[in-house]
């Protein structure tokens, strides 16, 4: 992800882990789904949906306190599409050690002012 760039930044809180002790995975997802759409939204100047998420991967543990930041990169634009990949790393909460805890593919469409698919390019109405 050579043009990445941050696109959100999140503490994990008790309320967002499992019952082992650790962050709930899908408490990440959610956080890259909100990254991810807001470049989407950025890039698509509108309203941009996701259709479609795949490819995830959890290589890391992150703690309660832990620090999450959410860099992401458009690395597909269809008609009406842009993929976006996001990569998730956890900052422990009392230190400068990185780790990669997440990495997810999401496809958005762009939408018009009724709702209805629109290109890539086209303003958002």
């Amino acid at each position: 992800m050579s043009d990445r760039e941050l696109a959100i930044r999140a503490t994990a809180m008790p309320t967002d882990l499992n019952p082992y002790g650790g962050v709930f995975g899908g408490w990440l997802m959610a956080q890259m789904a909100l990254g991810a759409g807001s470049l989407a939204s950025r890039v698509g100047e509108g309203k941009a949906v996701v259709v479609h998420a795949s490819d995830f991967t959890f290589p890391g543990a992150m703690a309660v306190g832990d620090e999450l930041s959410v860099y992401c990169d458009v690395i597909a634009t269809g008609r009406t599409s842009l993929t976006i990949k996001a990569e998730a790393i956890g900052r422990e909460r009392n230190s400068e050690d990185t780790t990669k805890v997440g990495e997810g593919t999401f496809k958005f469409v762009l939408l018009d002012g009724n709702d209805r698919p629109r290109a890539v390019g086209d303003n958002f109405v």
